[in-house]
């Protein structure tokens, strides 16, 4: 994930939950007023809000001041794979795991305009070894067609999206359940990840068997293994044994007029 794409991923999610935006600068910072809500959700401060509505005061909520580049003085360093990036992550499940929107297109000729329906989601798959790297996908399945795009929310951005249906617009009937709809991605994704170079995980296997050597080496003498030997080998096996963990973070339906190119 870019840091220009997480800069709009942050602005997006602090707009969509009404907080201030007291700047916001293109070059990387963003500093923003937080709602209650979200400053019960995000700064741990319990005591504080138990205080406050036991008095019944008035709140002062935390400013945020969060930069994607890292040259900027001041501000939090927000990159892919930072804590405060996956609590916003987290932040986004429990406030709005999913939404429904509408393609708002305007009308010329006040006609009638079906919305096709599209699953979107986004999703984090971790690579994991001793080494560990971050990936988030952003796709959106046809549910009539069953065609799967990629890049899904960046699509979504170039276009006007509303909560409620435009006037002259209808809903066409999905043929996809959302269930089925996500069994689909989910093969769409283990396919990509099988068509991926995995020498990461051929090395970390390598150095796995490498530190496993050692082990063996230092412990030859023991006829009978100790307790030790088993916790050290284990602890290998959870360093260096490769992993690879999906996640979905959101997701929702898009009804979308038909003249939406998507790639």
């Amino acid at each position: 994930m870019k840091q220009a794409a997480i800069h709009n991923y942050l602005e997006q999610f602090f707009r969509a939950n009404e907080c201030d935006i007291i700047e916001n600068r293109q070059d990387g910072l963003l500093k923003v007023k937080l709602t209650t809500d979200l400053d019960k959700l995000m700064m741990n401060r319990p005591f504080y809000w138990h205080y406050i509505e036991k008095i019944g005061g008035t709140p002062e909520t935390a400013t945020l001041t969060l930069k994607t580049n890292q040259l900027d003085e001041g501000g939090e360093f927000i990159h892919f794979g930072s804590p405060r990036l996956h609590q916003i992550f987290s932040s986004t499940k429990k406030l709005a795991p999913y939404i429904r929107l509408y393609h708002d297109k305007i009308q010329s000729h006040n006609m009638s305009t079906p919305l096709a329906p599209w699953l979107g989601i986004n999703i984090k798959v971790s690579y994991q070894c001793d080494l560990k790297k971050d990936e988030l996908l952003s796709l959106g399945l046809h549910l009539i067609n069953g065609t799967i795009a990629t890049h899904f929310h960046d699509q979504m951005e170039k276009l006007t999206l509303t909560p409620k249906i435009p006037n002259y617009c209808y809903t066409l009937a999905p043929l996809i359940k959302p269930f089925s709809g996500i069994r689909r991605m989910e093969v769409f994704i283990q396919e990509q990840i099988h068509r991926e170079n995995h020498k990461w995980a051929d090395d970390a296997k390598e150095r796995w068997q490498n530190d496993q050597q050692l082990l063996e080496h230092f412990y030859e003498e023991d006829n009978e293994k100790p307790e030790a030997y088993l916790q050290e080998k284990a602890a290998l096996k959870d360093q260096y044994e490769p992993n690879i963990h999906v996640q979905i973070i959101n997701g929702g339906l898009f009804y979308l007029d038909s003249s939406v190119f998507i790639q």
